[in-house]
């Protein structure tokens, strides 16, 4: 089945020093960029993390410290991704969760706003887990037919970012409106509702330390706002923490926040002060 789409879809895998979207590196971002008229673009990249790979991912990914050596640093291939990526939309395998916080975490570190609310994200593995909960290689296996350690090396992102492609494809392929007869078991082939399909959660920020959560006026309408989701003021409105204890967001700025959670905070606050 060919993908239904309005611009191009970048199909993406990272691999990391590490799980913490605050301290670890990109070491490897693969992707395969879908445009709309059927072409595809691969592209492969090893990064130099600009700090030591530990052993246990070396052992994992196969990258090591001497082969990411002589390697650009992502700041050194951050604008010609930013103009790769620019008027994409994304998928990938929990990237919801990790690969896109982390790549928006690596943007802003090299000093590139780049807007990912502007992208629908769609996020194969929360399709899978939402349809068959499992993960990528017997999501592979359940949606190609094949096992994956025989089509493919493990713990390696353009291995693991084309696998994740052929899921893609066989889950739109199987939840065809046409084929399916359940309701509850079809999923058209249609980004906005993969995307919408893929979100799990109402964060702000990708770290989750600001949600969105609906309040109902005394006239009855319904109204969005972001709240803090940790801390003293959790379940507060953001605009009226922030107006209640302006040092709050001084606070958040020089802590060990993810460069995304202050980012997003700072839009909240510089809407509110253009409403003055």
């Amino acid at each position: 089945m060919k993908l239904n789409i309005d611009k191009p879809l970048v199909v993406f895998d990272l691999e990391t020093t590490g799980l913490d979207l605050v301290k670890d590196h990109i070491i490897q971002i693969s992707y395969i960029k879908v445009f709309p008229s059927g072409e595809e673009k691969r592209q492969n990249l090893l990064v130099n993390p600009g700090k030591p790979i530990p052993k246990e991912v070396e052992l994992l990914t196969g990258i090591t410290n001497q082969l990411v050596a002589n390697q650009p640093t992502f700041k050194d291939i951050a604008e010609k991704l930013k103009e790769e990526f620019t008027g994409c939309d994304f998928a990938g395998f929990n990237s919801n969760h990790f690969d896109v916080p982390l790549l928006a975490e690596e943007f802003l570190r090299a000093g590139i706003d780049f807007d990912f609310g502007k992208a629908r994200l769609i996020d194969a593995q929360t399709i899978y887990h939402k349809m068959e909960r499992r993960n990528l290689a017997a999501a592979y296996k359940f949606y190609c037919g094949r096992k994956m350690e025989d089509d493919f090396e493990a713990h390696r992102a353009d291995q693991d970012a084309e696998a994740t492609y052929r899921v893609l494809m066989g889950q739109l392929d199987k939840y065809n409106p046409e084929v399916q007869t359940e309701p509850d078991r079809q999923l058209p082939n249609d980004m906005d509702t993969l995307a919408a399909f893929s979100k799990t959660n109402n964060n702000v920020d990708f770290a989750g330390r600001m949600v969105w959560k609906t309040f109902t006026d005394s006239n009855g309408q319904e109204t969005r706002i972001e709240v803090f989701n940790f801390g003293k003021y959790k379940g507060t409105p953001v605009v009226e923490a922030l107006r209640r204890d302006p040092g709050y967001y001084s606070w958040i700025l020089n802590g060990d926040f993810t460069n995304n959670t202050k980012q997003a905070l700072t839009r909240i606050k510089l809407k509110e002060m253009n409403k003055s």
